[in-house]
């Protein structure tokens, strides 16, 4: 089955704890996050979460992916699928490296796969995860 991948990163100027507690505060997406809007659910292994994003230049869409791994400071991963699963599914994974002790690259991946996918762009997508990535570098970084 054809996969295609998405991969961006930022550089945050601040500590790698608060990266993540950014990152994991939910209740507080809709005030700084340009890409996913909300959260709702836990981010616990197992467990399904509510996502509401609206990429750049396109309509809001909601879905509930299941949380996949959750390793504190390091990774949060969630798969979701479109409709059913095999027609167009995701594993999106945010990752974040301390690089010193004020210094976190964070970074979102995509993989993406199933039967519509050569019919489906992922342009909007990594302008999304760009313009969260700029985002949760200014809301960390002030915070």
């Amino acid at each position: 089955m054809p996969k295609k991948s998405i991969d961006t990163y930022i550089y945050i100027n601040t500590t790698i704890d608060k990266v993540w507690k950014t990152l994991l505060n939910f209740r507080k997406y809709p005030q700084w996050n340009p890409f996913i809007t909300s959260i709702d659910g836990i981010a616990e292994a197992g467990q399904r979460l509510k996502v509401t994003m609206k990429p750049p230049g396109g309509k809001t869409m909601s879905f509930s992916p299941k949380v996949i791994a959750v390793e504190k400071n390091r990774a949060l991963v969630w798969k979701g699928s479109f409709i059913i699963p095999g027609l167009f599914d995701g594993e999106h994974r945010f990752i974040l490296e301390e690089l010193s002790p004020r210094r976190v690259m964070f970074r979102q991946t995509e993989t993406f796969s199933g039967i519509l996918l050569p019919f489906m762009s992922t342009d909007r997508t990594e302008k999304g995860f760009k313009a969260m990535n700029e985002a949760i570098k200014a809301q960390a970084e002030a915070s």
